[in-house]
Formats: C-alpha cells, structure tokens, sequence
C-alpha cells in the first residue's frame, strides 16, 4: 500500500466506465490517456467521469530533437512524463535509432519504452530511476562518470520548472534542454459533463498544468467548491494548494499505484467509498 499525504489550503466529455451509474471519480488527462487509470478504479467497483482538460501540442524545439540525436553523444537523456517520451521515441526513430542511455523519472515514464526495449536489436538502454519519482531526486541521484564532463539531453515540456536541469548543473553536469512538446486547455468543455463533474467528490489531476490552466478555471469560486483533488504527486498537489484549493491528496511515491490509492483516501475520508 503506497503512502499518501493530504494538503489543506484556507471538449467533449463523455462518461468512461462500463455503467457509469454513479461516478465517483473525474478523470482529466488527455482523452486517450486515462485508461489504465480507469481501469485500477473499476477493479475497486468505482466508475469514472472522463473530462479531459488539457491537450499536448508541438514545442518550438520539436523539429530540433532528431537532428541534435544524429549529430550529438549525450552520456544521458533524461525522460520526465510519458508524453515526453512519446515524441522523443518518434525522434529517435527518425534520428535512425541511435545508441542512447536513458534516465527516467519513474516506472509511468519507463513503460513508455517496453516495446522499443524487448527489441533484440535494440540500442536503447533505459538505466536509470530515481529513488523517488520527482525532478529533484531525479538531478540529485543520476549517475555522474567521476570528475569528467557528463553530458545530458533534457527534452522537456515548455511548461516545465528549471529544476532539473538547475539541479545537475549545480553538481557538474552539461545540460542541454529542448522544448519538445507543450500543454495547452482543451478548446472546448462540455457545460452540461462540467455541471456533472463539479458535483463528482473527487478529480484526479496528472500535472500542474491541469489544476491551474484548466480546473481552476473552470471553477468560477474556489471557495465555494470544497471537494477534493487527488494529483499524482506533490508538485501537481503544491499547485493546487497554492491555488486554493481546499483538499488535496497525493502519494509519497508518484505514480499509477499511489495516485489510486490517494483517490481511494479521499473518498473513503468523506463517506464515499
């Protein structure tokens, strides 16, 4: 059983479970991307409402990213999200699958590469994870080849903090970082799914960006909604606090197992599950 922390602070939708009576949880990745989520939930009898709040687009370093793999030997790449590494395999493949050492953040973004490494031919070597699955683990424990110049490619979202590449240039490594995707609200949201979704007692969020670009402002008065956000981690939680909001949960240790288990807290802590 994960550990879980609570915080305390002063498109088109469409319903994504088999029955759906009486959903519980509110579901806001990018349409697509919520189903092993969903799928956790169902196995505790919990149906989900899917009302995706955020979209992924191209970064202005995209294009950049398979010339600088062809051109570049990076002792590390360091992979944080599973959308990060989605477009750097695309690179990658257009790059001619170059030999490259992969460091993630943690077991969500590692199984973006299982195919690709039950290759036999494979030149990808994912070699590296932090203890625990945040940035600033990630920059304090990866790997560093003595005293001589440790390179590393850091293909990020425009939206993400310093902090990583902050991090491992204080300790002595070169940091190359490209903007290779970015997050963006979705266009249009549902009123009448959103109406249903603000009375659902809890929302799991996947990232910053979907608390303070798009949950937050579809709320029209924080204060007025008290119902509880379960976040993948405490970076995503932080935010929410820092936005109002009044009941946030999130794992210890970041990821799929945890965040169920946050949600499971936070429904059981308010007489729902």
């Amino acid at each position: 059983m994960a550990q879980f922390s609570r915080i305390q602070a002063s498109s088109d939708a469409t319903s994504a479970s088999a029955s759906n009576s009486n959903p519980k949880v509110v579901v806001t990745r990018e349409r697509g991307k919520n189903g092993k989520l969903i799928k956790a939930l169902a196995k505790h009898r919990i149906d989900c409402l899917e009302l995706p709040l955020i979209q992924h687009a191209q970064g202005p370093d995209t294009d950049r990213l398979s010339s600088v793999l062809k051109d570049t030997i990076f002792d590390w790449i360091i992979i944080t999200s599973p959308e990060a590494g989605s477009v750097f395999l695309e690179a990658w493949k257009e790059a001619g699958t170059p030999n490259v050492r992969i460091g993630v953040v943690g077991a969500g973004t590692a199984s973006i590469f299982e195919e690709v490494i039950q290759s036999s031919k494979c030149s990808l070597d994912v070699a590296f994870s932090p203890s625990k699955a945040t940035g600033k683990i990630l920059a304090s424990e990866l790997p560093k080849n003595g005293n001589k110049k440790c390179t590393v490619l850091y293909p990020a979202s425009a939206k993400a903090s310093n902090e990583i590449e902050e991090g491992l240039s204080n300790r002595g490594f070169e940091v190359v970082r490209l903007n290779t995707y970015t997050t963006e609200p979705v266009h249009h949201v549902d009123q009448t799914v959103l109406k249903q979704a603000l009375s659902i007692p809890v929302v799991a969020v996947a990232s910053p960006s979907a608390v303070r670009s798009s949950w937050v402002n579809l709320i029209s008065d924080t204060e007025q909604w008290s119902n509880s956000v379960a976040c993948i981690g405490e970076t995503t939680a932080s935010a929410a606090k820092r936005l109002g909001l009044k009941n946030a949960y999130y794992p210890t240790h970041p990821g799929l197992e945890g965040w169920v288990d946050s949600i499971l807290e936070a429904l059981r802590e308010h007489g729902h599950f």
